[in-house]
């Protein structure tokens, strides 16, 4: 009788990050388990385990492709003023999170990775969100300092991701009797927070 082909770590890890992908497509996360992985790609969940080290650093890699994912989507809004790339920029990251609530969920409710390799490529694709965001507000005020601007980014960053974290949850109540959108909110903010940091000139 024939032996199983064995898989090279490269082919199997592809064909862990696959099966995530399609679980999270329908499923949330608290339903995933190391052993229903091992069952889908055809394998051991000791296999896996001598693969990842655990089931949590198996997940820290599914968040990497995420936050892979979503650097790509967001890739695509770099023309246009600075006001129209930071609303391009403010409505991709609510429609990412609207079209994949469940890998959102893992990303921002499991705890990322907190050392190692893992840690550093995490915050190396989370630090190039705010770069971005910094640059763009550099452009708005020519005059505002580095730090101020890193500040105001991760402030700014903070309240988008507040309103998309409350849109999923449909957590934003009701306006003259109509529920409010997302996205008309992500404008206001963005217009506030901009009007507000040319008439300040970025002194204080």
């Amino acid at each position: 009788m024939a032996r199983p082909r064995q898989h090279s770590p490269e082919e199997l890890h592809a064909s862990v990050m696959a099966a995530c992908d399609i679980w999270l497509k329908d499923h949330p996360i608290h339903a995933l388990s190391l052993r229903s992985i091992a069952r889908d790609v055809g394998c051991a969940p000791s296999t896996l385990l001598k693969l990842y080290g655990s089931f949590n650093n198996l997940l820290q890699y599914v968040n990497l492709e995420t936050l892979d994912s979503l650097k790509g989507h967001i890739d695509t809004f770099q023309t246009g003023t600075p006001d129209e790339r930071l609303s391009a920029l403010a409505r991709a990251y609510w429609n990412f999170a609207h079209s994949y609530p469940h890998r959102w969920q893992l990303l921002f409710d499991y705890p990322l990775a907190e050392e190692g390799e893992l840690d550093t490529r995490q915050g190396r694709m989370i630090e190039a969100l705010f770069l971005r965001v910094e640059a763009t507000l550099k452009e708005v005020q020519p005059h505002i300092a580095d730090l101020e601007a890193s500040r105001l980014a991760r402030t700014l960053w903070g309240s988008v991701h507040g309103l998309v974290q409350l849109g999923l949850n449909q957590r934003l109540g009701y306006g003259q009797g109509q529920a409010l959108e997302v996205t008309e909110l992500l404008d206001q903010l963005l217009h506030t927070i901009l009007a507000g940091l040319r008439a300040g000139g970025g002194k204080h």
